[in-house]
């Protein structure tokens, strides 16, 4: 199958220069004809707050003896999987966020549902707000911005409001023509529902335990993609290698690459933003570049966009 390939050499693309991207990131928070201004919020984000305590208190809980089972670890395992890297390497990340490759309708639907269990946002509100990531990396307009801090950039910044949410419209036409992302970026927390039922079945039925494995299978499993997940802000914008001039902090860091399916290879994304491929560099293993290949090779996955031919 043949693929549309990034014309090399292509020079890494790089984000709005500082003292451009405060307006520019101001023009793409002005609400759109007929949209209401959403009021300026200031102090914590509350909702937030409450949730991640939440989340991280079962997590802990869910680590007592009483829970520990073969079948709630090989639970937790295949969901990481399944929404880490199918969810939101593949899906949210290089399919929905930078178009690096095309699948046929309903996969991609697949692949964007396995994004929303991991409760990351909805698939919208995820892309529009790594879209404006990348237009900004590393400057003041970042919502993120790894230049204040490793807490900021891991998990700090989502505790208080976040402007750049506003720009989302803006950066996500493609995605809110689909009637089925706008459902599921409004109730992703719901799919935890119907996923704790049949973890709870196949605990009880097991005899592993129907509250070990909705333990281990949804808030320790939740918890732990967060963070790997908030790594890749966080550890690849402070630590690792350059290989390309990206015009921001990116680094490549083969540990965050080891717990992310590939997504650790950060300079080299953020040179090549559209690349379907991470991995540039002899011996950088992408397992989601392989996920990819496999779907090439099968003629599910077509326009799959490289720097160099792979």
């Amino acid at each position: 199958m043949a693929s549309s390939v990034i014309t090399a050499p292509s020079p890494p693309s790089r984000p709005a220069a500082s003292h451009r991207a405060q307006a520019l990131a101001t023009l793409l928070r002005r609400p759109r004809n007929g949209e209401t201004p959403a009021a300026p919020a200031e102090g914590l984000h509350w909702v937030t707050i409450g949730f991640m305590i939440v989340i991280h208190s079962l997590a802990l809980l869910a680590l007592l003896p009483m829970f520990w089972s073969w079948q709630a670890a090989a639970s937790l395992l295949v969901l990481y999987w399944v929404t880490a890297c199918l969810g939101v390497t593949i899906g949210y990340h290089r399919l929905l966020s930078h178009r690096s490759f095309q699948l046929p309708r309903w996969l991609e639907r697949f692949f964007a549902t396995c994004g929303a269990l991991s409760c990351q946002h909805g698939p919208i509100d995820w892309v529009g707000l790594h879209r404006h990531h990348h237009k900004f990396s590393d400057t003041d307009a970042d919502h993120h911005n790894s230049h204040r801090g490793f807490w900021w950039s891991h998990m700090g910044w989502m505790l208080q409001p976040v402007t750049a949410m506003q720009a989302v419209p803006r950066m996500t036409g493609d995605l809110a023509q689909d009637p089925y992302y706008r459902w599921l970026n409004n109730n992703f927390l719901l799919l935890q529902l119907p996923l704790a039922g049949l973890l709870f079945w196949i605990g009880t039925a097991t005899g592993a335990g129907g509250w070990a494995l909705v333990l281990w299978g949804i808030p320790l499993r939740l918890v732990l993609v967060y963070h790997v997940t908030w790594l890749v802000n966080s550890a690849t914008h402070c630590w690792g290698t350059v290989a390309y001039d990206s015009g921001d902090a990116s680094r490549n860091n083969k540990w965050v690459a080891a717990l992310t399916f590939g997504e650790g290879w950060h300079n080299n994304h953020h040179a090549y933003p559209h690349s379907a491929r991470h991995g540039l560099q002899q011996g950088q293993i992408d397992l989601t570049w392989e996920h990819i290949r496999l779907m090439r090779a099968l003629g599910l996955a077509t326009k799959v966009r490289l720097p160099v031919a792979s």
